[in-house]
Order: structure tokens, then sequence, then C-alpha cells
């Protein structure tokens, strides 16, 4: 039964989520931090290609940075670990991964990490198909990754992966 007292509630409750700026999940748009520079980001994704000094000092600098993204447009978005990944990179990848970065299917891959490809395309199937950074394949990053990802090469191979 819808008591006044209830029903004041109800009002006051709902009433907050018309003031601009409120969320319905509470706090405000203002609690929120602000965002990292758009052209840090940029710079800290491509050292990630290639850079391991760079990429250290950018993060003893800007730690929130570690798995930022930057949007090269169309969807193509693309962390500093995404692009250690396609370069072949597993001196930055490790380090990155070290410090907390999120590790996909394309990294290991990359690193040779055969029992986690494996378990990742067992339990998604699709995996094997999907695109990385630039719309890169699960092969060329694992070719990429030289010898230690020899392993991973010939089980997509197997897979019925060719490119």
């Amino acid at each position: 039964m819808l008591t006044r007292k209830s029903f004041i509630k109800g009002v006051v409750a709902s009433s907050a989520l018309l003031i601009p700026g409120v969320s319905a999940i509470g706090g405000t748009a203002q609690n929120r931090p602000t965002p990292i520079d758009s052209a840090l980001v940029k710079d800290f994704v491509s050292k990630g290609h290639t850079d391991l000094d760079g990429t250290k000092q950018m993060l003893a600098e800007i730690p929130t940075i570690l798995n930022a993204t930057w949007d090269w447009g169309n969807g193509d978005y693309e962390t500093a670990l995404g692009g250690a990944s396609h370069m072949g990179r597993p001196d930055i990848a490790q380090y990155l991964i070290d410090k907390g970065a999120r590790l996909d299917i394309f990294t290991a891959a990359m690193m040779g990490k055969l029992d986690l490809v494996k378990l990742i395309v067992a339990t998604y199937p699709a995996s094997l198909t999907s695109a990385g950074p630039h719309g890169i394949t699960l092969m060329k990053h694992a070719v990429m990754g030289g010898e230690a990802a020899v392993e991973v090469v010939e089980y997509l191979k197997s897979q019925g992966i060719a490119k």
C-alpha cells in the first residue's frame, strides 16, 4: 500500500534523476576522473609498438595509461600491448603484462602461449578468425612471435588458418 511517506520518498528519489549531472547509479559527472589527454594516449600506444624505454618512461609518469586505447578510426582500437603484439615485441609485451596490462589471444599467440591459445579457441571458436588491431590476423600475430611461437603457428595451421 502506498503511504504518504513512501510516496514522498519516491518523488524525492526520482527527482534526483532529473537534475543534470546526477547519475542513476550514484555520484555525479563531476566525480569522474579527468580523461588522459588523447595525444598522450596516442604517444603511449605508438611507443608500445617498438620503444621499450619510452614505454617504461611514460608508464612511470602516468601509471593509469597502461590499458589506454587509441582509436585509429573505423573501429580500429589499439593498446600499447596490442602494438607490441603485432610488432613481435615480447619484451615490451611482457613488461606491460607484468604491470597489469590486459592479455588477449593475439598477445598469447605472439608470445607462444599455446595452452592459452588452445583454451581460448576451445571456449570461443570464432576467435580463430577474429581480427586484432588494424585487422591483423591471429596467424600474423603468431608468426611475429618467431621461434617462441612456432607451435602456435603449427596449431593454427592444423585448425585451417593459413593467413
